[in-house]
């Protein structure tokens, strides 16, 4: 019967302990099987693990990660054994998440009653900016970017992408005319952003190049929910993450334009997060719950999880 778990514990208590007896007395063993045991992890995996001598017993490089890794192992085994033995309502704590203002309030609630409802002892402390957060220096545990990710030693789940359209209301349209070109927008009152990487261009591809066409308006807000409602009150033309606006146009208080010009204007969401072996199970809960849903949601996917 393979028993590896066995022979990893086995491992790290000769690491440990820095001795076969002492292990061996620990495990209820001989010190002759337990130097047997490490001996035939050792040929299975071809490398030599332990470095023996009549005084100490040392690690090779191999047998570094072979300790590092058995730690890991068996660290998650023993979360998964308390997570199924004491039931979900065991698992509690705060978990600190940020995300955009149109993202939390449309694609993130919704979740939150179905979690608790698995969850009830773990306390979600909810941040919506738009602003990008440091998770180290504001003790975020998960934050959810839009965008291209920087280079960072953060671990992320890809959620899915996000259409960006520009819409205006009819109203507005009535008024000002609907923009048939780029150019156009020139013309436009166009809502923007004031955080800091915003930028006062729309960057939009056309004929496979990128156009970063300047743009200029009445309003520049810090969260795309205010954009939208500026919109809708027919103020000028917003460009616009798909699933924000979504509802507003299969009602048709909003309208895509230029969509017959511009090429598919996306951008990536991710869910952002300090990973590695010591990620509490209160963490590692909450993103197995929801980065399923919230792919259904950016999908659109009616048909599969229901998350709105």
């Amino acid at each position: 019967m393979d028993n590896r778990t066995g022979e990893m514990q086995i491992f790290l208590r000769v690491v440990e302990t820095g001795s076969f007896s002492e292990a061996a007395r620990l495990m209820r063993m001989t010190p002759s099987t337990v130097s047997k045991l490490i001996s035939r992890v050792e040929a299975r995996l071809g490398v030599r693990l332990i470095e023996r001598s009549t005084r100490r017993l040392s690690l090779t490089a191999e047998g570094q990660i072979y300790y590092e890794r058995s730690q890991a192992v068996l660290k998650e085994l023993e979360l998964i054994e308390q997570e199924l033995s004491h039931g979900a309502a065991a698992t509690g704590g705060t978990v600190r998440v940020n995300a955009s203002v149109a993202f939390g309030v449309l694609g993130l609630e919704p979740l939150l009653p179905e979690f608790w409802r698995a969850y009830p002892n773990i306390v979600i402390d909810l941040s919506l900016s738009d602003e990008v957060v440091d998770l180290y220096l504001d003790r975020t545990d998960i934050a959810f970017r839009v965008g291209t990710l920087p280079d960072s030693g953060m671990m992320a789940r890809r959620l899915g992408v996000a259409q960006r359209k520009i819409v205006a209301s009819p109203s507005y349209l009535g008024r000002r005319g609907t923009p048939r070109r780029i150019e156009d927008l020139s013309r436009h009152n166009c809502l923007g952003f004031n955080f800091r990487r915003a930028a006062p261009v729309w960057p939009l591809r056309e004929s496979g190049r990128i156009v970063d066409r300047a743009v200029n308006g009445s309003l520049v807000a810090n969260n795309g929910e205010t954009v939208r409602r500026m919109a809708l009150a027919g103020v000028g033309l917003a460009r616009m993450g798909d699933y924000h606006v979504r509802a507003d146009l299969a009602a048709g208080r909003l309208v895509e334009v230029l969509a017959n010009v511009i090429e598919p204007d996306e951008e990536e969401i991710h869910a952002v997060f300090l990973g590695g072996s010591g990620m509490p199970q209160r963490v590692r809960a909450f993103l197995d719950f929801v980065v399923p849903r919230l792919q259904g949601f950016l999908a659109n996917d009616t048909a599969g999880i229901d998350s709105e």
